[in-house]
């Protein structure tokens, strides 16, 4: 059994990990002005509210499913992002 100081930490650095990713595509975002760059700072993002309110909540267990809908959002969006960008373009 892990102590809660433990998951504590380790979620927080998974959460501040998340972050970092978010700032880089960002970032990138801001040199490219591409919305790939944009999706993925915002998927990083969901994903590390979803972390910090896990370990907020009263119930921070992974068999709980509203856990998962922040992570679903994220993963979707990153898809949606995706085949966007792979689209034809219609400007000739």
């Amino acid at each position: 059994m892990l102590s809660p100081v433990l998951i504590g930490f380790v979620g927080g650095a998974l959460a501040m990990g998340y972050l970092v990713a978010a700032g880089f595509f960002l970032r990138f975002w801001a040199t490219s002005r591409d919305r790939l760059f944009l999706a993925f700072a915002g998927a990083f993002a969901l994903m590390a509210a979803a972390q910090v309110f896990t370990l907020m909540g009263r119930s921070a267990q992974e068999g709980n499913g509203q856990v998962y809908l922040p992570r679903l959002a994220a993963f979707v969006l990153i898809i949606v992002a995706i085949l966007l960008k792979n689209l034809p373009s219609r400007r000739t």
